[in-house]
């Protein structure tokens, strides 16, 4: 497979009447989070990111939705992805594995716990960089002032500077957290494994269609619904790091600007 048709394939996999990107902001954010959205047996959203409680309720409102117990904590994921989890917890026990919840968050989330977790850096860095006079108060107090929707792509334009509003504030927020309405937990297709450094619990997870898709999330497994030797014909394409394999979409800024 070509390039070029690896990349387009990732577009044509959408779903009829995804809401394409038009701004620097939302084509990052479907490189970086992009492979849900071609997931398939399960439902998925058609737009990158939810601009508040009232979306993301709405969506979750209309899934298929199993809930289990799974080591100390209740999960809730779509049905199928819960299958397919069950079932690789089931495989993982009998080779003397555990695949357990990394948190009680691990499954699904709301919208207001991703903006808890977006505030707990942005209030701390802003606070920062005026301090350190990298930024005006008033700046300061204006980002502040946002929703969170609109401060994503004023704190991305920031790290284009050198501002950057991870928690240790050497890199950018989306290696510490998703912005708020883009989290895979949102749509129920994500999992926090708490075994994740074990490369046998990956491979396992693997072989019931759970990919890792966030290179900047170790922990974090996303539902995909089909076998590993599918992929490719999605559109997504490994990516390696730290001796783990990574499907994320086949696209690039550049060639998403020229298309």
């Amino acid at each position: 497979m070509s390039s070029n048709t690896s990349r387009s394939g990732f577009i044509s996999n959408l779903l009829p009447g995804f809401v394409m990107p038009t701004d620097g902001t939302g084509r990052r954010l479907l490189r970086e989070y992009g492979a849900m959205f071609v997931a398939r047996g399960v439902t998925v959203p058609t737009k990158i990111v939810f601009e508040g409680e009232e979306e993301v309720s709405a969506f979750q409102s209309m899934l298929q939705t199993a809930t289990e117990k799974i080591g100390e904590f209740s999960m809730e994921l779509q049905a199928a992805a819960m299958a397919d989890l069950r079932n690789a917890i089931s495989e993982a026990s009998s080779a003397g594995l555990s695949i357990t919840p990394r948190d009680a968050d691990s499954a699904r989330r709301g919208y207001d716990e991703t903006v808890s977790l977006w505030e707990s850096r942005v209030g701390p860095a802003l606070k920062y960089w005026v301090e350190n006079g990298r930024m005006t108060q008033s700046d300061g107090d204006r980002i502040r002032a946002m929703s969170p929707f609109e401060q994503v792509p004023e704190v991305l334009r920031l790290e284009e500077q050198g501002i950057y509003f991870a928690k240790d504030l050497s890199k950018s927020i989306i290696y510490s957290v998703a912005p708020p309405g883009t989290s895979q937990h949102l749509s129920m297709l994500a999992f926090d494994v708490r075994e994740h450094e074990n490369p046998h619990v990956r491979e396992l997870l693997a072989r019931h269609k759970w990919y890792q898709t966030v290179v900047s999330d170790l922990p974090h497994f996303t539902y995909l619904g089909v076998q590993e030797n599918e992929l490719p014909r999605l559109g997504l394409k490994t990516f390696t790091s730290e001796e783990r394999n990574f499907w994320l979409p086949d696209i690039d800024l550049t060639w998403f600007t020229a298309a």
